[in-house]
């Protein structure tokens, strides 16, 4: 696939199915979003690959994490947040590990990690696999990183589904005439 084709004809998928990336497939992929650009050299992207039966145990953190927000939520409310872990068959979490550099702000490690969470869609993408990104309230859950083993200073940037496309998303128009301008 020519790189141009690859990068205007990505789409996040309204609905991904088994199955998911292999093992040979994952490393591809991951191995592309470990050369997202990166000052200082820093590599402060950390991957958490969940898949399986783990879908579960992420999905009743995320029903957890609503409880704690909303304590009077719905059963159906929680029962769905709960689902939003089985969107796919794979879960990669996406997180910046910041750390101190008087060269590199916090802010250009966490844009680095959020550019691996691009690579690693259209990684995915070349591969032919579908993969849509999100965060929500449970990104910013101090509860949920530590669960997941991330570091209180960590930031989670993406929450990367990746499987099979089921149903198709719709292409978004390109309005760069409306975010370009010249100076």
């Amino acid at each position: 696939m020519d790189a141009i084709d690859l990068l205007l004809g990505r789409v996040s998928p309204a609905q991904l199915a088994e199955p998911g990336p292999g093992s040979d497939q994952l490393q591809k992929i991951l191995a592309a979003a470990a050369r997202a650009p990166d000052h200082g050299k820093m590599q402060p992207w950390r991957f958490l690959v969940i898949e399986g039966p783990a879908r579960e145990r992420l999905g009743e953190l995320m029903a957890q994490s609503l409880l704690r927000r909303e304590p009077e939520a719905p059963a159906g409310k929680i029962d769905s947040e709960r689902k939003k872990a089985l969107r796919s068959p794979l879960v990669v979490v996406v997180a910046a590990a910041v750390k101190e550099n008087p060269k590199v702000p916090d802010v250009e490690q966490i844009v680095a990690a959020g550019a691996a969470c691009q690579s690693m869609l259209l990684a995915a993408h070349a591969l032919g696999f579908g993969g849509f990104w999100r965060t929500g309230p449970i990104a910013y859950d101090a509860e949920v990183k530590r669960a997941l083993g991330f570091a209180d200073g960590d930031a989670i940037v993406g929450i990367i589904y990746l499987g099979s496309i089921a149903v198709a998303g719709a292409p978004k128009s390109a309005e760069v005439a409306a975010v370009t301008r010249r100076w």
